[in-house]
């Protein structure tokens, strides 16, 4: 993105020039370079990405075969199969269209609109992604015990996914050139014609790549389905492997799982288009001028200050009652400050190998064009929807067999979020690449600077505060992690979320209190530095 600057009184705004062109094209787009090749080295280590991303679906390859084609077939054929699957798919199309509209609506007013308080009303629509699903379905059980079921989860999962949407529309927003809409205006478009003809085209790509994160989100969500009582595919493979030592039923669900991520990630792929486009000049270095509301104003506030009510300050005060009502016995600052430390060390760990496995694989989606680099992103976001139990148990699995003294090791569990969380960074990291004029890339290129020298030398520096972004995000995500955290983490260590659990578990909810707003406290901080960063 350039940066703001200063433009005279009476100086026209200068257009961008911008490269649309169609894969096929040989001239630079946004997207990449048809029938150039990617390096070597990127390649490889893209592909390395993808492998580990694939490792549960090794696992649940053996497992659901174990007994035979025929067994698997009989146990997917199922009525309970078709119920679940409806229940899955149900919850992710309502989630992910009210994620699609308050984060698109949300990124407009706090972008675009002169807003009053605008850059407070950012941050706040960002602190959502430090409440973990399982502690705002307590929150919500405990308030309205009548709320469970499809709408508790659906409204749960929506206020704590829509920042997946937000972040990625608001940032696309400060990066389209104001000139091409004043441009549409000047030519007699009205306002909502400039945004559906000028500006939404421009957003699609963020916001199908928010939408799909939300939706895999939600279907390998287990936290908030559980505590809501609503069954779906997450519920049900967990359920199965806790009922019986026999892994085939629950492998043969979660292949199912698998198969509906594909189908997702394709459908993203045809929603952002065959088309990218980028700055090719420098273009206007200005921001836009915020648009008036009018008699909007008051409604567009009560709508900021309803979503962030619901998202941010029900939560807290929910567990502001619970820390009210526990006493002293239920407090324990040795263990909290033992387990926070954890907490943050495992997390970090995450997010630092999850960000340098996504680099490659980013870098390949963005600029460089063919089966090869479609198949690796596609196969990045293999293990996000695959339940954080399968993920846990498939690298169990692989440990015992092959790699024995990894078991029950710390470096277990950071590949696991690694598994869990490849797209969060991945998507981050395509966006930022894409925001990079690749002309810049040429003109080194013409320099002789080889591939590899261009990617470390003006690349990534380039695009280094959306990767940034992605890492703190998912940094987030790690430390909200529970299934695989409950499985992998090593003996005697507990994690905020782990401890949480299992205090709810025995519904000690005074107890469970003090870990939950510790967790919410450190995952803000993140949360709100993002919020800062895209403001």
């Amino acid at each position: 993105m350039t940066e703001p600057g200063t433009r005279g009184p009476k100086a026209p705004p200068a257009p961008a020039r911008t490269a649309t062109r169609p894969d096929t094209a040989p001239a630079v787009s946004g997207r990449g370079r048809a029938g150039r090749r990617p390096p070597l080295v990127l390649t490889v280590l893209a592909s390395v990405a993808a492998a580990l991303a694939l490792l549960p679906l090794i696992y649940l390859g053996v497992r659901a075969l174990e007994r035979g084609p025929g067994f698997a077939r009989d146990v997917v054929a199922t009525g309970r199969t078709g119920q679940l699957l409806v229940h899955s798919v149900g919850l992710a199309l309502v989630v992910v269209a009210a994620s699609l509209v308050l984060g698109v609506s949300l990124a407009w007013l706090t972008t675009r609109t002169a807003l009053p308080a605008a850059r407070t009303w950012s941050v706040l629509a960002t602190l959502p992604l430090a409440v973990p699903s399982y502690v705002a379905a307590f929150a919500w059980v405990s308030a309205r015990p009548g709320l469970a079921g499809f709408g508790g989860a659906a409204l749960v999962l929506t206020l704590v996914s829509y920042p997946y949407v937000y972040l990625p529309v608001a940032a696309a927003l400060r990066g389209i050139d104001p000139a091409q809409e004043e441009a549409a205006r000047a030519l007699g478009h009205g306002p909502w014609q400039t945004f559906r003809r000028v500006t939404l085209p421009q957003l699609r790509p963020a916001a199908a790549g928010g939408g799909l994160l939300v939706a895999l989100y939600v279907l390998s969500d287990f936290g908030a389905v559980s505590i809501m009582r609503y069954e779906t595919f997450t519920l049900a493979i967990h359920t199965s492997y806790k009922a019986s030592f026999d892994r085939t039923p629950a492998a043969a669900l979660g292949v199912v799982l698998v198969l509906m991520t594909v189908l997702l990630v394709a459908a993203e792929s045809r929603t952002r288009g065959r088309a990218g486009s980028a700055r090719t000049g420098s273009g206007t270095a200005r921001p836009p001028v915020p648009l008036p509301l009018g008699r909007l104003r008051w409604p567009a506030l009560a709508w900021c200050s309803a979503v962030a009510a619901a998202g941010v300050l029900f939560p807290l005060g929910t567990l502001a009652y619970w820390l009210a009502v526990g006493n002293s016995a239920t407090w324990e600052p040795a263990r909290l400050l033992e387990t926070g430390t954890t907490t943050l060390l495992v997390a970090a760990l995450g997010a630092a190998l999850t960000t340098a496995l996504a680099l490659p694989v980013g870098v390949m989606a963005a600029r460089y064009r063919g089966r090869v680099a479609h198949l690796l992103e596609q196969a990045a976001y293999a293990g996000h929807a695959v339940p954080g139990i399968t993920v846990a148990l498939a690298l169990v699995f692989l440990a015992v067999r092959y790699a024995y003294p990894l078991y029950q090791e710390l470096p277990l569990l950071v590949l696991a979020y690694a598994v869990l969380f490849l797209p969060v960074a991945v998507g981050a990291t395509r966006a930022a690449v894409l925001q990079c004029p690749p002309v810049l890339e040429d003109v080194a290129r013409s320099l002789g600077r080889g591939p590899l020298r261009v990617l470390r030398e003006v690349t990534v520096p380039l695009a280094a505060p959306g990767v940034a972004a992605g890492a703190a995000l998912t940094f987030v995500v790690c430390m909200k992690e529970l299934p695989a955290t409950l499985l992998l983490r090593p003996t005697g260590m507990d994690t905020l979320a782990t401890r949480l659990w299992t205090e709810t578990g025995t519904a000690s909810y005074a107890a469970a209190a003090p870990y939950a707003a510790v967790l919410v406290l450190i995952a803000a901080v993140p949360a709100y530095l993002l919020g800062r960063h895209r403001t």
